[in-house]
């Protein structure tokens, strides 16, 4: 069934990104359901990454901005014996050398080390532009890539279960964060490897997967009842701002 909804709509859908496509490809997917054509996301997930990405619509794109600053909460599972070009389950996985299997307390204590807000140099497999190109364009043509390191803002990084070699955590961060990089630090800092092999966005700022949309239930037809109009929007980010988690 596809459900056409209207050419024109001011606000927000909180989408539920499914793994194995693009935050781009998603959008698409969601324009041919909606015929809303003035639409972008607030946000880019990856491709191996599931969980909430905030699609703004009509005179909700100049909101953008806005969304983006708000806080996100990932959940994470990741394996440190191993490690990949793009530190998560879009390269191939490669074995590490492990001297000492870290125990607990020493997982638990450079997760901790980490929290702040921080330099962290994004994976080459990344978004960041390099001389006006993207940096995983680059990393594809098999070319060299250095990224200069960024301030980011890790609020909280919690380990949740560690079971040598795979680690479970949650974290809580500001804008431009790669979780990517978190395991590659955390790797780093233990003298293991590191790499995602689960990521799911569960939140951003008032915005969480369990009140998302799938593309199944567009295609039901629920946009009408799950869609949040501009004035609904600007009234969540506001009381937001005046209350917000106590993670953010």
């Amino acid at each position: 069934m596809t459900a056409v909804i209207r050419e024109q709509f001011d606000g927000l859908l909180n989408f539920r990104k499914p793994t194995g496509i693009t935050s781009a490809k998603a959008l698409y997917k969601v324009r041919a359901l909606t015929h809303i054509r003035k639409s972008g996301h607030a946000g880019t997930l990856d491709p191996a990454a599931d969980g909430v990405l905030l699609l703004c619509m009509g005179k909700g794109t100049k909101r953008v901005e806005r969304l983006m600053n708000l806080p996100k909460v990932y959940h994470a599972i990741g394996r440190l014996d191993v490690t990949s070009h793009s530190f998560d389950s879009d390269s191939p996985h490669q074995p590490v050398e492990i001297r000492e299997v870290p125990s607990q307390d020493e997982v638990v204590q450079a997760a901790a080390h980490l929290q702040s807000v921080r330099e962290q140099i994004p994976p080459a497999v990344s978004a960041v532009k390099v001389a006006g190109v993207r940096s995983y364009e680059l990393a594809r043509r098999g070319q060299s890539v250095t990224l200069k390191p960024r301030a980011v803002r890790i609020d909280r990084l919690e380990i949740l279960r560690y079971e040598w070699p795979e680690i479970e955590f949650e974290v809580t961060c500001g804008r431009g964060t790669y979780i990517r990089a978190i395991i590659r630090d955390l790797g780093s800092a233990l003298g293991t490897g590191g790499c995602l092999t689960q990521l799911t966005r569960t939140a951003v700022g008032p915005f969480t997967i369990e009140e998302g949309t799938s593309l199944e239930e567009l295609q039901q037809g629920l946009f009408e009842q799950r869609r949040v109009a501009l004035d609904q929007l600007d009234q969540l980010l506001d009381e937001y701002a005046s209350h917000p988690t106590p993670e953010a």
